[in-house]
């Protein structure tokens, strides 16, 4: 997962990408990257670590001009953290384009091959968004006569992109003395959003993966990118909008809502701290169902991004809400930071619990959602220690059983705590008194409560169905490959191997 941003102002951008991308710092911790255009010359400084840490004065001031990409950035299935890879990539040629990516494309390697031999186009990292670029800048050139472009020629590009890549994908484009380009795949699954600002001088646009970027820095919301569609912003401040896709269709990704997305965000027109408050209610109603009046002495979240479910719960359940456990915030999020070991070793630097709430008491923690597993094993663990008589552990998602190959870091079945393994094991696993999970439907629900227009969902970590329809049992063990063959010597797995099949993958 990854956050990207792109701004065309009447005034330098240097200092909005920057204060853009500390906004959108949740999406990705691993690097950070800013690449800006004047006088049709690029300027890029990009680097692995936070916003704060990668840029210094003297970088920011090497940034010149009025318009702009940003990019932060958490590798997937097992890339390298390397800055090579770290965003805005460039390429010069046609015309000199920088861009930043937020997804993951499902066709990358088959992409990269033609590249080679029939576009003549090198590739120089192992990364699907460099891959990406260059499909773009190969249309680009294919799509212009001569040395002038124009935005039907960007349109036409795009056009002929959306049918050769597969994956999930937004995506800004910088060109060279003409203007910003930003599009989103078929299936709308990671976000796109664009806003605007009225100045003294003109019009200003920025496009960024969620409204909070926007609104921090002052811009209007005016609406989300529409899946497939390709919007272009000329260096004079004129928008241009297309439909570029056959029969486009909106999946946003489920876990958007409940985890990654900021909870001031609004997504495809659904508020993300509205879906929380509804999983929390969804979940007191499953929770009503299975436990008896005194079973639950007091409800706690497991902080942040659970909270304002956990809220919602105890109020419907009319249990007392307290906070158990204080969150250092200086410690990065555990559930992007890679490698096992060093996501086990954070849990506890990363929350401390309060003795005093839990002494005696059956106590119901609630999270957003259980991964890898490593976190709630330690936090059961934590409340016992700090006197619970009982801990029962829920989930405001459903169990993830299965890979997910559009960009979020959970790519492999073992090490997905739910895979292969009934809810009763994973309970047992976690050694909870007990457990439990949101239902699908509810989550569905959840999210087309508070948006009814949203009917489908990319939920492929729940379900095991894939929407982009290309991925098979072959492609899975291939990506779970080369993830275990990427692993530094030594690092810990949450589990062996099991041979459970996939729900929907054909």
């Amino acid at each position: 997962m990854c956050g990207i941003v792109g701004i065309v102002s009447q005034e330098p951008v240097n200092q909005l990408i920057y204060d853009s991308l500390l906004l959108l710092q949740h999406r990705g911790q691993d690097a950070a990257g800013i690449a800006t255009n004047s006088n049709d010359t690029f300027s890029m400084y990009k680097a692995n670590g936070l916003v704060r840490d990668v840029f210094r004065t003297r970088n920011m001031r090497s940034l010149p001009g009025n318009s702009g990409i940003g990019h932060v950035r958490y590798p997937t299935a097992g890339s390298a953290s390397s800055e090579e890879e770290a965003q805005p990539f460039y390429v010069n040629a046609p015309f000199g384009i920088t861009f930043a990516h937020n997804g993951n494309l499902t066709n990358w390697e088959q992409l990269k091959i033609e590249m080679f031999h029939k576009d003549r186009r090198h590739i120089n990292t192992s990364s699907d968004s460099e891959v990406l670029l260059n499909v773009l800048a190969h249309e680009i050139q294919e799509a212009t006569t001569g040395y002038s472009l124009d935005p039907d020629a960007l349109f036409r590009a795009v056009t002929v992109l959306h049918k050769r890549v597969r994956g999930a994908y937004a995506a800004v484009a910088q060109i060279a003395g003409y203007g910003l380009l930003a599009f989103r795949d078929p299936f709308g699954i990671r976000p796109l959003c664009i806003g605007f600002s009225e100045t003294a001088k003109g019009i200003e646009y920025m496009v960024a993966s969620e409204s909070v970027a926007l609104e921090g820095l002052g811009f209007r919301f005016l609406r989300d990118v529409k899946p497939g569609e390709a919007i272009f912003i000329d260096n004079d401040g004129k928008l241009y909008n297309q439909q570029c896709a056959e029969n486009p269709t909106l999946n946003p990704c489920a876990f958007e809502f409940v985890y990654f997305a900021r909870p001031d965000s609004v997504i495809d027109g659904a508020s993300v701290y509205a879906t929380r408050l509804k999983m929390g209610e969804y979940l007191a109603e499953k929770i009503k169902r299975e436990f008896k009046s005194g079973d639950i002495d007091v409800v706690m979240p497991i902080p942040d991004s659970s909270r304002p479910a956990t809220i919602q719960l105890a109020l419907k359940l009319n249990i007392e809400y307290r906070e158990g456990f204080i969150k250092n915030r200086y410690i990065g999020r555990t559930f992007i930071m890679p490698g096992q070991a060093v996501r086990k070793r954070s849990v506890r630097q990363k929350l401390n619990a309060i003795a005093s709430e839990f002494k005696g008491k059956s106590v119901l923690l609630v999270d957003d959602s259980i991964v890898r597993g490593t976190t709630s094993q330690e936090i059961v663990q934590m409340a016992r220690e700090a006197g619970a008589k009982r801990v029962i552990f829920a989930s405001a998602a459903p169990p993830v059983r299965y890979p997910n190959v559009y960009g979020i870091d959970m790519p492999t079945r073992n090490e997905l705590i739910a895979y292969g393994r009934t809810e009763e094991e994973v309970c047992r696993e976690m050694t909870a008194d007990a457990l439990v999970y949101q239902d699908l439907d509810a989550l569905k629900k959840s999210i087309s409560d508070v948006n009814p227009l949203i009917r489908n969902f990319e939920a492929s970590c729940f379900d095991g169905h894939y929407i982009t329809g290309d991925i098979s049992r072959d492609y899975l063990d291939k990506v779970e490959s080369a993830r275990n063959n990427a692993k530094p010597a030594g690092e810990e797995t949450v589990r062996t191997q099991l041979s459970l099949g996939f729900a929907n993958v054909e």
